[in-house]
């Protein structure tokens, strides 16, 4: 491991006692009927605005809950957070439930997916008009998907004793190099939390009705699957683009990044230019026929975040004010988990990213590039055979052989990290880890399959009775009276921001659509 990192660590312990980092969570929820399809209703106004609440929006769907915690260095109070949201959300949609797995519910066609509306304000209506984009460029079911993002990044004492050890400022150029450094590792070894939180092994036989080649086997009747699967949502039937397969992006330094997805970002794709701008009535297809509509359409098992705030498009921001933090996308529901996510996974992605930043930093090239992306599809559809082997720089490596390796390394940075806590968090979620490559019984993606056949029950039923459970569960524990007002109070004020927005616009839209897309070309 890099020297450097390693006692910029030890001096962060030795001056506060322990390891802050940052984190935050983001998290999607299909709102369903008791009869367990996708419900058709508009986004509850009890939850407020989803343009502006800073907690409750909306992913692709109107049915699509999303799930936002404010940054913490603490993961418990991170988590308690995702929770509260979720108790609050629970008193309100009494009539629904939240489906608590990535692939979805019941789905009875593609209209019956409603896309998410935002208002009338400009920045409202180019969200909806995005998603109809993503709608016509990959389909309602596929963006019916859902997941879960760790948002991560390092304290400020820690990139002080980093600039201290090397001898540098702590610039803002300084943190992008060595946050872009963590992101070419850590998409090497992506295919790892694919593996170990995997659980999408299995889908509703709703959801490949009108697919003829998705390469599933029928399970049950009902359910279709692949017997070593990890993740399908991170497959083919998933956030895999073919299109966006064949576009490479570099994260060797910013410059390179941007100029990257600027390309994607303006060059016209010819198959999205057959879908067309606008409808023959005026009403817009998509954004643009460009390969990306928007940075948020590209897909990835990480990516660089710039400081959240309104204005310029995150490209730009991430230009001018630099990289705040990182974005894991990797990541699916665990639907044996109430929010999706626990404490052991948390601290288990704070030890992986960190092992990632004290790595010496690989360089990208578009070799290294097509790898990572057969790795991790070899991962997706086949990672739980013992026998599954994987690439490392042209060589074969068994995937099996390389996890052990990569976690036997990982003891030290957790040993550092549980050094500054008496609870040995980071040991144990490695330890928790471990038996997952041992065993691959034991991961979640395995664990669905075991109780489909253990209780008999297709895939929908299955997660349709963990919903239930997970129902249950919080509307017999609801949220404190004077939690459920602060939530009451931000849904009030996000209404009232929206029509604050939606008045004091002076733009038409089409002006505003115009300055908007532009950004991107400057960037």
């Amino acid at each position: 491991m890099n020297s450097e990192l390693t006692r910029a660590l030890d001096l962060a312990l030795e001056k506060s006692g322990s390891i802050q980092l940052n984190h935050g969570i983001e998290k999607e929820a299909l709102r369903i009927t008791r009869d367990g399809y996708l419900s058709r209703e508009p986004h509850p106004s009890e939850l407020g605005a989803a343009l502006t609440h800073p907690s409750i929006t909306t992913d692709f769907s109107e049915s699509q809950l999303e799930f936002v915690t404010r940054v913490h260095s603490s993961v418990e109070d991170c988590l308690q957070e995702l929770d509260d949201i979720h108790r609050f959300v629970y008193g309100v949609i009494e009539r629904e439930r939240l489906w608590p797995a990535s692939m979805p519910c019941m789905l009875r066609s593609e209209s019956s997916i409603p896309i998410a509306l935002y208002g009338s304000s400009n920045s409202g209506r180019i969200k909806t008009i995005y998603r109809q984009g993503l709608a016509n460029r990959y389909g309602r079911y596929m963006q019916s998907i859902s997941g879960l993002h760790y948002n991560f990044s390092i304290s400020d004492e820690l990139w002080e004793s980093l600039a201290n050890v090397r001898g540098v400022a702590d610039s803002q150029e300084f943190r992008n190099s060595e946050y872009l450094s963590l992101i070419r590792n850590f998409q090497r070894i992506a295919w790892l939390p694919i593996y170990l939180f995997g659980a999408s092994p299995a889908v509703c036989g709703s959801f490949v009705a009108t697919t003829s080649n998705h390469g599933l086997q029928e399970l049950d009747g009902e359910s279709f699957y692949l017997p070593h699967a990890t993740s399908l949502r991170q497959g083919s039937l998933g956030y895999q683009s073919a299109a966006q397969s064949s576009h490479y992006i570099s994260y060797n330094s910013l410059c390179e990044y941007s100029t990257h997805m600027v390309d994607a970002l303006t060059r016209p794709f010819h198959t999205y230019e057959k879908i067309g701008l606008k409808s023959e009535d005026g009403e817009y297809k998509q954004l643009s026929t460009s390969l990306l509509q928007i940075e948020a359409e590209c897909y990835g098992s990480i990516r660089p975040k710039p400081k959240a705030h309104s204005g310029p498009r995150p490209l730009e921001q991430l230009n001018s004010g630099g990289i705040e933090y990182l974005e894991v996308r990797c990541l699916d529901l665990n639907p044996f988990l109430r929010t999706g996510i626990d404490s052991e996974t948390a601290h288990f992605l704070d030890a992986l990213l960190l092992f990632a930043w004290l790595k010496p930093g690989y360089e990208d090239s578009r070799s290294s590039w097509k790898e990572i992306q057969e790795n991790q599809s070899t991962t997706v559809g086949n990672g739980r055979d013992p026998n599954a082997v994987l690439t490392f720089q042209g060589s074969p490596r068994k995937l099996r052989d390389w996890a052990m390796e990569l976690l036997n390394e990982l003891e030290q940075v957790c040993d550092t990290m549980d050094s500054g806590c008496a609870a040995g968090d980071y040991r144990s979620a490695l330890e928790t880890q471990r038996q997952k490559v041992l065993d691959p019984l034991k991961t979640p993606s395995a664990q669905i399959l075991a109780r489909m056949a253990q209780e008999r029950k297709s895939y929908y039923r299955l997660i349709d009775t963990l919903a239930n459970q997970h129902q249950h569960e919080y509307l017999n524990n609801p949220l404190d009276p004077v939690r459920i007002q602060e939530f009451e109070r931000m849904a009030e004020e996000s209404v009232v921001r929206q029509r604050e927005i939606e008045e004091s616009e002076t733009q038409t839209f089409e002006e505003h659509l115009n300055s908007y897309m532009h950004l991107s070309m400057n960037s």
